[in-house]
C-alpha cells in the first residue's frame, strides 16, 4: 500500500502488516530493475531503429498507446479495489470486449444519424452497464471475478456480433474527426486523451480520500470493513470505472480505425500485462496510476521499436506474455503482505 494511504488509515495492530528490511530492500531492487529495463529499452531502440528518437515518432508512440493505456487503467481500478492476488484479486477480464460493445453501440449510433453526443451517451451507458454486471456478480453474487469477468467478456462478444455481424461498421463524425488529428506541436489527440484521463484518475486515487479508501479496500479488506468502509460500494465502484474507460477508450479505437473493432478481444493480453507491469513500477509493488501509464508507454515503446526495426509483431505477444509472468512471480514472493 502506498505510504500516503498508510498516513491516513489507522490499521489494528493485530492486522497490521510488519516491516521487513530485506522485502523492502528486495522491493526496491525490483523498481529500480525495472526502471533500468524502461532506459535500456529505450536506449537500445533509439540506437537501433532508425528515426525512433524523432519528434513525431515519439509522439505517434504515446498516440498509438492510448486505447490500451485507457483500457489498463480502467482495470488499474478494479486491481486496486481488489488486490493484487492474482487469482482471488482484482481483475476484469471483460474489458477488451467491453470495448468492442462500445464501439460497435458507438459507430451504429453515429450511422443511424445520431449526433455525437446521443451516441456518447449510449457508448458510456454501455460501458456502464457492463461494469455493473460485473459488479453484481463479484460483489453480491460471490463470484470469482476470473470467473465473472470472463462471462461477461463472452456476453460483450456475443452483443457486439448482434450489433456488426461481424463486420467493421464506419463512422464518421466532428468529434472523431478531432480525435483523430494532432495538436500544432504534433502530438496526437488521442495522446492527450491518454495523459487527461491518467492525470484526472491519479488525483482522484491518490490525492483523494475515496481513492486512499479503495487502497484500503484492497489491500486490507477486513481492516477496512472493521473501520466501517463500504467495502461492497467501493469494489462495486471499481467495475463502473473500469466500465466507463472501457467506453472511452472504443470512442478512441472508433477514431483511430474509422470504424467499429473487430476482434477486440485479441486487446485483453495487451490490457492485462500493461495494468500488471505498472506495478513494478511502484516503491510498494502496488497497482498505480503513474506506473500504467509508464507501463502503457513501455509497451508502446516496444511496439513501435520492432515495427521499426521490421520485427515480427508476434513477437510482442511473446515479450507480453513473459512479463506477465516476470510480474505476477515478483508480486507473488514480494508483495507487502507477504514480506
Amino acid at each position: 500500500m502506498p505510504d500516503t494511504v498508510q498516513s491516513h488509515i489507522a490499521l489494528p495492530v493485530d492486522v497490521a502488516v510488519p516491516r521487513s528490511r530485506a522485502a523492502d530492500t528486495a522491493r526496491t531492487l525490483v523498481r529500480a530493475g525495472s526502471l533500468l529495463a524502461f532506459v535500456a529499452v529505450f536506449a537500445a531502440f533509439a540506437a537501433a531503429a532508425p528515426g525512433f528518437l524523432s519528434a513525431g515518432n515519439l509522439a505517434n508512440v504515446v498516440g498509438q498507446s492510448a486505447v490500451i493505456g485507457v483500457l489498463a487503467l480502467g482495470m488499474t481500478l478494479v486491481v486496486v479495489a481488489g488486490g493484487n492476488d492474482v487469482v482471488r484479486g482484482g481483475i476484469d477480464l471483460s474489458v477488451a470486449n467491453n470495448l468492442g460493445l462500445c464501439a460497435a453501440v458507438y459507430a451504429t449510433g453515429l450511422g443511424a444519424g445520431w449526433g455525437d453526443g446521443a451516441a456518447l451517451a449510449a457508448t458510456a451507458l454501455a460501458g456502464l452497464l457492463v461494469g455493473a454486471v460485473n459488479a453484481v456478480s463479484v460483489v453480491w453474487l460471490g463470484i470469482l471475478p476470473l470467473l465473472a469477468t470472463l462471462a461477461a467478456m463472452n456476453v460483450c462478444a456475443g452483443l457486439e456480433l448482434v450489433l456488426t455481424h461481424n463486420t467493421v461498421v464506419a463512422a464518421s463524425s466532428p468529434l472523431l474527426d478531432v480525435l483523430s488529428g494532432e495538436y500544432p506541436a504534433g502530438v496526437p489527440v488521442l495522446g492527450e486523451v491518454l495523459l487527461g484521463v491518467a492525470a484526472l484518475l491519479a488525483v482522484v486515487l491518490h490525492l483523494t480520500p475515496a481513492g486512499l479508501r479503495l487502497y484500503a479496500v484492497g489491500g486490507h479488506r477486513e481492516a477496512a470493513r472493521a473501520a466501517g468502509l463500504p467495502v461492497a460500494s467501493y469494489v462495486a465502484a471499481s467495475y463502473l470505472g473500469s466500465g466507463l474507460c472501457a467506453a472511452v477508450a472504443s470512442v478512441l479505437s472508433v477514431a483511430l480505425l474509422s470504424g467499429s473493432t473487430t476482434g477486440s478481444g485479441d486487446m485483453l493480453l495487451a490490457a492485462v500485462v500493461t495494468a500488471l507491469l505498472g506495478v513494478v513500477f511502484s516503491r510498494r509493488l502496488v497497482a498505480t496510476i503513474p506506473g500504467t501509464l509508464l507501463s502503457a508507454l513501455f509497451i508502446g515503446i516496444l511496439i513501435n521499436g520492432f515495427q521499426l526495426l521490421n520485427i515480427s509483431s508476434y513477437w510482442v505477444n511473446g515479450v507480453q506474455g513473459v512479463l506477465i509472468l516476470l510480474v505476477v512471480a515478483a508480486t507473488s514472493m514480494l508483495r507487502p503482505n507477504a514480506g
